[in-house]
């Protein structure tokens, strides 16, 4: 008996541009999620609904006397469903595709489980009333769904042969690094929001026991260090002459950085107002995707040829005969 996703396999042969953009979909879906969960941070609204996986503990929904800090909190919950079916849609495509790309498909029911784990992960969050050591963790699983979305993403535009190096071993090994680096960076971010303002809810919400101009000082560092890997990939891309596709991505997460360098240190000396800090969070999602996609394209995996069909041999029509 055939599965579902086997059935709609057996009827339906997907396009290579309508797996890509399925696969992009989720990518999309993905970044709209961090930024609208930092949306219900910065608007106080963490504890909107005050218990999970209801809204209340009387009702599914939120309610009128919930106000606008329940509507926002749920109605992120409710975006969740719209990520399961980017994410869903990207697992039937890949499922679809003739001959079927086993890989593909399993990094998509990857994203599934990524998906299903940090909705408890949120939930887990509201139980213990936005502990900011939860918080983090929510956020960091959320970056691990994009890793693996923009993953699926390159992947749907390529083959499935080995991977064959497009530039030297040496510049390889910087992109990975750099790959660390944001890696890091990314997480030490969350120890600047899990130290200052902006906690998430109005009521008395724990903090992290650190520093926060410490924590802020040292991510700007990491941040630093960032900028000067992304340099120098730019530089060493032109010295061996790399195609211009990856010269292409070394410069937009240039530009990336950029920004979002500038729009850290505005809002440290601003009093890291509510807007700054949103964009803040989306340009981490950017530089995230940029970052990945630069070190992605310094390799290349060609289609899988079909093997050869064995050329007839003298005699062969004889022995067939016999």
């Amino acid at each position: 008996m055939l599965t579902p996703l086997a059935s709609i396999a057996r009827r339906w042969t997907p396009s290579p541009q309508t797996v890509r953009r399925a696969a992009l979909s989720a990518v999309v879906m993905t970044v709209v999620i961090i930024v609208t969960g930092g949306a219900v941070r910065l608007t106080g609204s963490g504890l909107g609904c005050d218990t999970w996986p209801k809204c209340t503990e009387d009702s599914l929904f939120a309610t009128p006397e919930q106000g606008i800090h329940g509507a926002i909190e749920f109605g992120n919950r409710l975006l969740t469903y719209v990520l399961s079916a980017a994410v869903g849609w990207s697992i039937i495509a890949t499922r679809s595709t003739k001959p079927w790309r086993r890989g593909l498909t399993r990094l998509g029911w990857l994203q599934f489980w990524i998906v299903a784990s940090n909705a408890v992960l949120g939930g887990i969050a509201v139980w213990t009333g936005l502990n900011p050591w939860t918080v983090a963790g929510h956020f960091i699983a959320a970056n691990a769904l994009l890793t693996v979305t923009v993953i699926t993403w390159v992947r749907a535009g390529e083959g499935d042969g080995p991977p064959r190096p497009r530039v030297p071993g040496p510049v390889r090994r910087l992109g990975w690094a750099l790959v660390a680096a944001s890696a890091v960076l990314i997480v030490a971010g969350t120890g600047v929001t899990g130290s200052g303002e902006h906690a998430g809810d109005s009521s008395d919400v724990p903090r992290m026991p650190f520093d926060y101009t410490t924590v802020a000082q040292v991510h700007a560092l990491f941040a630093w260090a960032v900028g000067a890997g992304a340099i120098a990939m730019f530089v060493a891309l032109r010295v061996v002459d790399a195609p211009d596709d990856i010269r292409r991505r070394a410069r937009d997460l240039l530009l990336v950085l950029v920004l979002q360098g500038g729009i850290g240190y505005v809002q440290y000396f601003t009093g890291v107002p509510e807007i700054l800090v949103g964009a803040h969070m989306l340009g981490s999602a950017l530089m995230w995707i940029a970052v990945l996609r630069l070190a992605l394209s310094l390799r290349e995996r060609p289609e899988v040829q079909a093997p050869a069909p064995v050329p007839a041999q003298p005699g062969d029509a004889a022995l067939t005969a016999a």
